[in-house]
């Protein structure tokens, strides 16, 4: 069965084939985030989604080439570097290492590439690129000495969105690119220093100032992954104006299709409303890991609604997110325990349940229904060995096929580095467990659980795991 997604673009279910000749090889680029304050987890759910969809892609046998881009430019990271007094580099420099935490915690696979917008060659590719488009007279330069891309010579502008162009009128960000323009639609491709850009500009043909928000984007696409691209993705916040600009400027610059296919997540919201820091329902990554939900957590809450519907985030969800994910973890063991040193047949067919996860994905990344296949994996195998009817081979055989899945959901359980004093404690108890000083035992077991580890016998020896 081959890997469908609904293409923004046709507003249909497609399947998907990529652009490489040997139909192996992957084009995928994702927005980054803008490097001005600590990502929120509305960020991390689009994120989190690409995740899914690159891991996916990966089990399906495609290798993906993924870029990210990092916004360090912009009216927001300006107007911080200025509140605090510090170089446009160092303030962002602060986020970005901060995003890279983050993604890592929630055990999002780095993207191949994450080039970031103020790099010297990607701000050469797009002064290069804004002269093609003047040379095309698509772009035209405004007294002020901004240069504005002309959307009447892009007759496709607004397909995406399915907007009607005679309607367009400016609103949010779209305000913030506006200096003097010949109609109310076309976007900025350089914007003219002013004295609130502080030290913060570039020289160009049209004088010191800063590329729009819109042609970063495809300047870092187009220079890392080519003029085509197989998937696009971000949230359904940017199909319009971004994301119709990248396609209007990239395809006038390349004569080239600029994405086959667009992918778009939609809004998170917090107990049914929208995030606001007024609201107090604003959470960054750090705001819950100091309630103490741990990574895998948060991640399985951003996981586990499908992408194109609206995620309702509350802590009682993460609640329940830690209780499934514990119900897992004792499935896992259960098998560890009952399969033992014995290992899987490479040739076992899959587990009908494994193919039945793998494809309720390839329609279209449907999370409710793989997840609802995996625990009904789980709860029909916990009976089988409640029966005694699961031998050490079959349990082996469903370890490696749920290593598939894991690898497409990366769920496992924490994994952490067991203090030199308590591993002495558990050789302690074992010598006393040999003598049979039961008593002992018991008071080291007491002593292992104050240091915060709960030590389980089993067949292989003991296992400790984190209280």
């Amino acid at each position: 069965m081959s890997v469908r997604l609904l293409n923004t673009a046709s507003r249909s279910l497609e399947n998907f084939t990529p652009l490489d000749p040997a139909g192996r090889v992957v084009k995928m680029y994702t927005c980054g985030p803008t490097v001005y304050n600590y990502a929120h987890i509305g960020n991390f759910r689009a994120y989190i989604f690409e995740d899914l969809l690159q891991r996916h892609l990966e089990v399906r046998g495609y290798a993906v080439e993924r870029v990210m881009n990092l916004t360090d430019v912009d009216d927001k990271t300006i107007a911080g570097c200025k509140r605090c007094g510090v170089p446009l580099a160092d303030f962002t420099q602060t986020f970005k290492d901060a995003f890279f935490e983050d993604i890592k915690t929630l055990r999002i696979r780095p993207a191949t590439h994450y080039p970031a917008a103020t790099a010297p060659e990607y701000i050469e590719r797009m002064i290069d690129m804004i002269k093609t488009l003047q040379a095309k007279e698509i772009a035209y330069l405004a007294e002020d000495g901004s240069v504005y891309f002309r959307i009447a010579k892009f007759p496709r502008y607004g397909e995406l969105a399915h907007l009607n162009l005679e309607e367009l009128r400016p609103s949010g960000r779209i305000q913030s690119d506006e200096y003097e323009k010949e109609a109310v639609g076309d976007f900025a491709l350089w914007k003219a220093w002013n004295p609130n850009d502080g030290d913060v500009w570039w020289e160009s043909p049209w004088g010191r100032g800063r590329p729009g928000w819109h042609i970063e984007c495809s300047a870092m696409a187009t220079a890392l992954l080519g003029p085509e691209l197989d998937i696009h993705c971000g949230g359904v916040d940017n199909i319009f104006p971004h994301h119709e600009a990248e396609i209007a400027q990239s395809e006038c610059v390349t004569g080239r299709h600029f994405a086959r296919t667009w992918l778009h997540c939609a809004h998170l919201m917090v107990d049914g409303q929208k995030m606001s820091k007024s609201l107090g329902n604003f959470y960054t990554l750090r705001d819950l890991l100091a309630k103490g939900y741990s990574g895998r957590e948060i991640r399985y809450v951003l996981l586990s609604v499908h992408y194109r519907l609206p995620l309702n985030f509350t802590l009682s969800g993460l609640d329940a997110a830690r209780a499934a994910l514990e119900r897992l973890d004792a499935w896992v063991e259960r098998l560890q325990t009952l399969a033992g040193e014995t290992l899987a047949s490479k040739e076992h067919p899959p587990t009908p349940a494994c193919t039945r996860f793998l494809e309720a994905l390839d329609d279209d990344l449907n999370i409710s229904g793989a997840l609802g296949h995996l625990f009904d994996w789980i709860r029909e195998s916990n009976r089988a060995m409640d029966a005694g009817s699961v031998t050490a081979l079959l349990a082996a055989q469903t370890l490696a096929d749920f290593a598939r899945i894991q690898s497409v959901l990366e769920l496992g359980a924490e994994t952490a580095a067991v203090p030199a004093q308590v591993l002495a404690l558990v050789e302690q108890r074992q010598a006393a467990r040999a003598a049979r000083d039961w008593a002992g035992s018991d008071v080291l077991r007491d002593a292992i659980a104050a240091a915060g580890w709960q030590v389980k016998d089993t067949k292989q020896g003991p296992q400790l795991t984190r209280v």
